[in-house]
């Protein structure tokens, strides 16, 4: 179940791709996405990051079941830069009702490493 409106296109966030387990998407930091400081908000790229995790996990959901976050954990290693952020997220360890996901978010113009994160999820449904 993917939901192509509401808050993601509010945050310009895109899937790129998809397979059980495993998607990237990407987001297209404009000025609308940066702190006072010139970067990319933390908010966005944890928003870019949860996306990607649920994105990885809907293939492995019931037709009735959706994602839910639980906890999302980031890392902030390097400042996002306006310009394509790329989150891409594996599912590490799926189980019946909790799974636990990982992801990277890569500034595509420099291939620096912005961000790591790991996700506990749940279904609900």
């Amino acid at each position: 179940m993917t939901n192509d409106g509401g808050f993601r296109e509010l945050v310009g966030v895109e899937l790129v791709e998809a397979e059980e387990g495993r998607a990237v998407v990407e987001l297209r930091a404009g000025d609308r996405h940066l702190n006072p400081g010139g970067t990319v908000h933390g908010g966005a790229v944890s928003t870019l990051i949860d996306v990607s995790m649920a994105e990885a996990l809907n293939p492995m959901t019931g037709e009735e079941e959706r994602p839910v976050t639980i906890e999302i954990k980031v890392n902030y290693l390097e400042p996002g830069e306006p310009g394509t952020l790329r989150c891409t997220a594996s599912v590490r360890k799926g189980g019946g009702r909790i799974t636990i996901v990982e992801a990277e978010v890569v500034q595509r113009e420099s291939d620096e490493l912005v961000a790591l994160a790991s996700g506990t999820y749940t279904r609900v449904g």
